[in-house]
């Protein structure tokens, strides 16, 4: 994958941060935006990660991953899909942080629509309807966050950590496109001195490489991290993925193989310090 602008010289952004357990209830006939934001501001965290397993939308919007159309960017997204009836999300993973001074969410899931298909995307959070109340759960983080920024390498605004306090356990991270994601997700959490860690997150990968054998071939990809771990200094890293033609792929990430393709967001929650729950 090409980027349209210069090459930026630091390719793994990352910064210490506490993290906080946090839950709440996204309430029906909010936008799934307004929900997390409120949870968030309650919780007195300004980004982190939040997992929306079990929630009902109606409308739900999404896109899928697509080729690009110009020279402006590498990818792009598809037309939004807008299935009719409610669809109940199976696992979806988003990072939550700021954009343009209010709340702002990126994120990448499962979910059955009413007719029983099950697609994958980037949920759309502001168009996205809580269709009846859902409690979920989070890892918010108190002195780091997500800030979506102009990035002048993809030409995209993304996500990029902000904030931070040396003193804290988690980490909150972007890897920049070409990184190998297990081999930067290794080397960082060894350069922090943190052996064993939940890692949680979503982005993009440039072809995918599975341990299990197989593959999935497509430059643009949308993905989440599903209970990946380190363990003794090594990244295992299960993901769920769909490409630009919907199909959607499971397995787990190898070394070498798997360059970031537009970005990844990552929140790394160490286990040999586990973090105090919010008051």
């Amino acid at each position: 994958m090409v980027h349209p602008g210069p090459r930026a010289a630091v390719r793994v952004q990352a910064l210490r941060t506490a993290l906080v357990p946090l839950s709440g209830v996204l309430r029906a006939g909010e936008s799934v935006m307004q929900g997390v934001a409120r949870i968030f501001a309650d919780a007195g965290c300004p980004g982190g990660i939040v997992w929306l397993d079990g929630v009902t939308c109606d409308p739900m919007r999404y896109v899928l991953p697509a080729y690009a159309t110009d020279d402006r960017h590498a990818a792009w997204y598809s037309e939004t899909h807008a299935p009719d009836g409610p669809a109940r999300i199976l696992r979806a993973t988003a990072s939550v942080g700021q954009r343009d001074g209010d709340g702002f969410l990126h994120c990448h899931g499962t979910w059955r629509l009413a007719d029983g298909l099950v697609a994958m995307g980037h949920l759309l959070p502001f168009d996205s309807i809580v269709a009846r109340d859902s409690p979920v759960r989070g890892l918010g983080t108190r002195d780091a966050w997500f800030e979506g920024l102009p990035d002048a390498e993809t030409n995209f605004t993304l996500f990029q950590p902000r904030g931070g306090d040396p003193a804290g356990a988690g980490l909150v991270v972007r890897l920049l496109p070409g990184e190998d994601v297990v081999t930067a997700i290794q080397r960082l959490c060894a350069a922090h001195d943190i052996a064993d860690a939940r890692v949680h997150g979503l982005g993009s990968i440039d072809h995918i490489g599975f341990a299990e054998g197989h593959s999935m071939d497509c430059l643009a990809t949308e993905l989440r991290l599903d209970d990946a771990r380190i363990k003794a200094g090594r990244a295992i890293l299960p993901i769920e993925v769909v490409d630009v033609d919907g199909n959607i792929a499971r397995g787990t990430l190898t070394a070498g193989d798997n360059p970031v393709g537009v970005t990844m967001e990552i929140v790394i929650e160490p286990l040999n310090e586990e973090p105090k729950e919010t008051s």
